[in-house]
């Protein structure tokens, strides 16, 4: 039975999956993970053994402002907006060459209504619970470096040689 990383498929290795891959080193950021990749790429070592892996994930959420009913609004309009011109678009190819324009403010004048009104209906939905606009993002606290295990030895000899190349496992 073959071990392989959870990214390989039934029938075959994935592109990202490696075969009994083995913890090289873990890094507390990505810059120094690729940089010590890049160190082994530098002297040769076979790279594409190798697999930069993102732990210990953490959601962070980036509150961008405070939800009022008139930037609901202001966004469900916008929204609203390039909906109608991108099916005014599509119908105006069906259409005549003269309703061109009529078609085009009809349907940018429909999707500006439809969305302010249906923002403001979610947005009355949820009122008083999340008042607030976001973005969220996954994030990596850690990141491993995977090895073939069959390189693994060749790596850390390698990796001895990059100054803080193989961090201190007991810090």
């Amino acid at each position: 039975m073959s071990m392989r990383t959870p990214t390989s498929g039934p029938g075959g290795a994935s592109p990202l999956g490696l075969d009994f891959p083995q913890s090289l080193a873990v890094y507390d950021d990505y810059a120094a993970a690729q940089k010590a990749v890049d160190f082994l790429s530098d002297n040769k070592f076979p790279v594409e053994q190798c697999m930069i892996v993102g732990t210990d994930l953490k959601r962070i959420e980036r509150i961008t402002g405070r939800l009022t009913t008139g930037r609901v609004a202001l966004g469900g309009l916008l929204t609203g907006i390039w909906l109608g011109i991108f099916v005014g678009l599509v119908l105006s190819l069906f259409a005549d060459d003269e309703n061109f324009w009529a078609t085009l403010l009809a349907t940018v004048a429909f999707g500006a209504v439809f969305g302010v009104v249906w923002a403001l209906i979610g947005y009355a939905a949820t009122r008083g619970q999340r008042d607030f606009s976001s973005v969220t993002a996954i994030v990596a606290t850690k990141y491993e470096v995977l090895v073939e295990h069959k390189s693994l030895a060749a790596a850390r000899e390698l990796l001895a040689k990059l100054p803080g190349g193989l961090p201190d496992p007991f810090a």
